[in-house]
């Protein structure tokens, strides 16, 4: 595992990577397809949201503020995919960032106050280190070996996030946005036992009616909405002096770069930048 404080870059690879994934994703979903037989269990009820289903889901959300949209993505149509497959797109996307924005509005709390594992952080003996209070400040003290591990497996989570199983329907061709596909073990999938899924390891949602499952996946949309605010608070913060009064003196300055996932611009050198 690695230390709570790179969570938050977790968050900003992630989003990132979706701004690359965006370019490919087109062929991308196709080529995954190729990886699995005829869709069946899950893939069985198809899911295709109109800006109709949108306008309902946003009631449900806020029904003070109701359906916004002001840039009308809901009546977008990318990469020449269908409305449906595209509303897809954005109710995953949300989905998902909403879910590493709470990951790291949690670990930005506990290394401000100086909270860390008491081992090691490498094998050579390497603890974990300690910037006083600032998370931000204390991921640039994390070797660049330690990072590419965690970048690693956010490009395995990525990639198998994106395919098509029998029990998997990708999420612009039908299946649930924020779904993330079980490990599946043997030849049309990981070539080892994996005991345990990154979703409900322990299989506590079992037998959790659908309904329930819809109002804690509503409930979720809206606590991600608000530590995507919250962590933004944090690092405008910490970069900016006064853009957020409330957090004036509570949060320590920084004057790094808080969406570099490295303090040396390795693209940068090979121009002189």
């Amino acid at each position: 595992f690695f230390s709570a404080c790179q969570l938050i870059t977790i968050y900003k690879l992630s989003y990132l990577l979706s701004i690359m994934k965006s370019a490919i994703l087109a062929t991308l979903v196709a080529s995954a397809a190729a990886f699995a037989p005829a869709q069946t269990g899950r893939a069985a009820t198809a899911v295709c949201e109109t800006k109709a289903d949108l306008e309902v889901l946003a009631k449900k959300l806020n029904p003070v503020l109701g359906f916004y949209d002001p840039l009308n993505l809901a009546e977008a149509e990318f990469w020449g995919e269908s409305n449906e497959a595209t509303i897809g797109f954005l109710r995953h996307a949300e989905i998902k960032h909403g879910r590493i924005a709470m990951f790291a509005f949690v670990g930005y709390i506990v290394h401000a106050n100086g909270i860390k594992f008491p081992w090691a952080m490498q094998l050579d003996g390497t603890p974990f280190p300690d910037a006083n209070g600032n998370p931000p400040a204390l991921w640039d003290a994390v070797s660049d070996t330690a990072k590419w591990q965690i970048f690693t497996l956010i490009g395995f989570l990525e990639f198998w996030s994106e395919l098509s199983t029998p029990e998997h329907t990708h999420y612009m061709r039908g299946g649930k946005p924020g779904d993330f596909p079980d490990f599946v073990s043997g030849p049309e999938g990981i070539p080892h036992p994996v005991p345990f899924n990154l979703y409900d390891p322990f299989k506590f949602s079992k037998n959790m009616s659908e309904e329930k499952k819809e109002s804690r996946l509503r409930a979720e949309i809206n606590n991600g909405r608000a530590a995507m605010l919250g962590i933004f608070g944090f690092l405008s913060a910490q970069c900016a002096e006064g853009s957020v009064p409330l957090l004036n003196g509570v949060v320590p300055a920084y004057d790094g770069e808080p969406m570099a996932p490295f303090v040396t611009n390795y693209m940068g050198e090979a121009f002189n930048m």
